[in-house]
């Protein structure tokens, strides 16, 4: 993400009463995502996210997709509300549905629901029962109409936090003084790497084989050097219904590989806007029949890993004078940078080698324009004298709750000795 403007005003996360349907997503855009299976897609021109499903010479698949993607606002008040939470392994997204009998609003309307932890890893059989918490709100792409997807975190019938319930903790960070006055904006890059089914093997590679090498692929045109494009673009106008604040997309060096930035975010709106749009990238790939993966390395060797580089700024940082407020922040962040690097997504030790535009995991580092850095800071920022940074090192799994609220309490609530904060400002060479 080339610059952080101005954030969204979605802080409520509230649903517009009479919101208009989104663009139509067309059949053709689908084409190339069955790759070559021989089925025939067939799809109606609407307002919203088509549910897509295989002709059969009889005509009942073309009858169930009819039912599939039948509006039925005209006729009932009652919604159907997906409950969207993180599972046991705490990158896997879940979700099941309910009935409402009316639309909603806010968050603060729904009901609390609970689900089966022995099922995702989450709570032991004789006590399996975990509950739900609705948090935020967004447009269903897939169902249209004034049905939504709820983001939930999960805690146990006493009412605690379960341990794969990170956003609890972030939200504490956020809704500290300290920070919330500093207002704190997040621009994540989310990389993502796209899969054929079976072989998982990267989308458009020739199987057991590897294309040319990295070059031609970034941000490139054309069927030999772009790969899943309907893919990603399917995913960014899905997200821009559901009132996600996706603010770009761009095909990234891997072929194969792609890449979308959410924000400018405030504070604990990041964290649920990454989840969101992961959900619904992940269904659309189950509708397209590829596999998405989030692994930092997919592919050894000489390919590019995908990571999940995340822009961060205070109002401090965004005021004259912040850069040295942006100085100080970095070495905060240099002193921390064991605590970071283990909680900044499994798999990390693969892609922080030092090559492919990564740091070393082992050693902080920092610079102005420089991408081989842990922390990048931008021209625009050294020049004009406030801006953002850019932490390079968080994985493309990482859990955005954790990584936000993480920079925010380094950065803002925790506070080194002066003893170390003159060897590290020695060491990075930075006056503060």
């Amino acid at each position: 993400m080339a610059q952080i403007l101005a954030p969204s005003a979605q802080w409520q996360m509230r649903i517009p009463k009479n919101s208009m349907p989104a663009s139509p997503l067309t059949t053709k855009m689908w084409n190339s995502l069955l790759l070559k299976q021989n089925k025939k897609v067939a799809a109606k021109n609407t307002g919203r996210l088509r549910v897509f499903a295989v002709n059969s010479d009889n005509s009942t698949i073309n009858r169930m997709e009819d039912l599939l993607n039948l509006d039925i606002t005209p006729y009932t008040d009652r919604i159907i509300a997906e409950y969207i939470w993180i599972g046991g392994t705490g990158i896997d997204v879940r979700s099941k549905s309910r009935t409402l009998s009316k639309p909603v609003e806010h968050p603060s309307e729904l009901p609390k629901w609970n689900y089966d932890g022995s099922s995702t890893g989450q709570a032991p059989g004789d006590d399996s029962e975990v509950i739900l918490y609705p948090q935020a709100i967004f447009k269903d792409p897939f169902r249209g109409g004034n049905n939504i997807l709820v983001i939930c975190d999960a805690y146990t019938p006493a009412g605690e936090p379960i341990p794969t319930n990170k956003r609890h903790r972030a939200a504490s960070i956020f809704s500290n003084k300290k920070v919330a006055d500093e207002v704190p904006w997040f621009g994540i890059e989310q990389e993502y790497t796209l899969l054929q089914p079976n072989v998982k093997w990267p989308l458009g590679w020739p199987v057991g084989a590897y294309p040319g090498p990295q070059g031609p692929y970034y941000c490139a045109a054309g069927a030999d050097k772009s790969f899943g494009r309907d893919i990603s673009d399917a995913h960014y106008k899905a997200c821009l219904y559901a009132g996600i604040n996706i603010s770009g997309t761009n095909g990234e060096v891997m072929p194969g590989q792609w890449e979308y930035q959410v924000g400018p975010s405030v504070g604990i709106e990041a964290g649920d806007h990454i989840w969101c749009s992961r959900y619904i990238l992940e269904r659309i790939t189950e509708q397209a029949g590829v596999v998405l993966t989030l692994d930092p390395k997919p592919i050894e060797g000489d390919w590019n890993g995908a990571g999940c580089h995340t822009n961060y700024s205070t109002k401090s940082m965004r005021e004259d004078g912040g850069f040295e407020v942006i100085k100080k922040a970095i070495l905060n962040l240099s002193l921390r940078h064991k605590e970071h690097i283990s909680a900044y997504g499994e798999g990390n030790e693969r892609r922080l080698t030092g090559k492919h535009e990564t740091a070393s995991i082992d050693q902080f580092s920092w610079g102005v324009a420089n991408r081989g850095c842990s922390i990048r800071v931008g021209r625009d920022t050294e020049k004009n004298g406030k801006g953002y940074l850019e932490d390079r090192r968080p994985a493309s799994n990482m859990d955005p709750y954790v990584v936000t609220g993480l920079l925010a309490e380094s950065t803002l609530l925790w506070e080194p000795t002066l003893e170390a904060e003159a060897l590290a400002a020695q060491k990075l060479s930075l006056k503060v």
